[in-house]
């Protein structure tokens, strides 16, 4: 019972903390098309798994794999669904990009 407490509370804390300051999350499955989030080392990056992290998925309203998600201190920004091809818009990282450049002029 203690074990799952802690795996419970482990896996609560890693999903908040990173989408603290500026983070780009990616939820997907082992079957969809993936995009390198390298492009945004900058900021928080995550993929999640709907194998691994399903209650996540279900928290987070995450109806299309992949999709992508812009966090600013934990309140999302956009969300970028692949929708029923399993593949994200070509724009994807423009569109992710728009939107960090506002926040950050936002910021100061």
């Amino acid at each position: 019972m203690r074990l799952l407490i802690v795996i419970l509370l482990v896996s609560n804390f890693a999903n908040a903390q990173v989408k603290d300051d500026i983070s780009v999350v990616q939820y997907t499955a082992g079957f969809a098309s993936e995009m390198s989030l390298d492009v945004f080392n900058d900021y928080n990056t995550q993929t999640l798994y709907i194998e691994k992290h399903p209650k996540i998925f279900k928290k987070e309203n995450i109806k299309y794999l992949p999709t992508v998600c812009l966090y600013s201190d934990g309140e999302l920004i956009v969300k970028v669904e692949s929708g029923i091809s399993l593949k994200l818009p070509e724009n994807c990282i423009e569109i992710l990009q728009e939107n960090i450049d506002v926040l950050l002029e936002q910021r100061f």
